[in-house]
């Protein structure tokens, strides 16, 4: 006796469903995402849509009148720029996975935010370079 299958089985993956997630994922990271937390001097940052989910555990700061600070325990220190590289090693015995978030202020000629950038390549540290939200 001959059976036939009235309905034949069709192998096939549909990749809509798998878009929707994606879709939803990528509301999700961009609703959650946290901005850098602003410092307590008065900087004129430089503008960028762009943000970092990375939380800085302190942060230098670089004046337009090329003074240098340091968040020390919460407190806006000013410090020479022969200071800025024991700083940094303090902060990496505290904590290895050490994010520096450096603000600039936007008139800070490249040469001073680029030495600085350098310590921290020279100790291993991942520097955040912070930015105001462009308008």
């Amino acid at each position: 006796m001959a059976l036939k299958r009235r309905n034949k089985v069709e192998v096939s993956f549909s990749m809509a469903s798998m878009t929707d997630i994606v879709f939803l994922l990528l509301l999700f990271f961009m609703i959650t995402s946290t901005m850098v937390a602003p410092n307590a001097l008065k900087l004129l940052l430089p503008q960028s849509n762009n943000q970092t989910v990375a939380k800085a555990i302190t942060t230098i700061s670089i004046t337009a009148d090329l003074k240098f600070y340091v968040n020390d325990n919460g407190e806006q220190k000013r410090v020479a720029f022969s200071e800025i590289e024991p700083f940094i090693k303090r902060m990496i015995k505290i904590d290895e996975e050490t994010y520096i978030a450096l603000h600039a202020d936007k008139t800070v000629p490249i040469e001073q935010v680029v030495n600085v950038m350098n310590i921290a390549k020279r100790n291993q540290v991942k520097m955040i370079l912070a930015t105001a939200p462009e308008e």
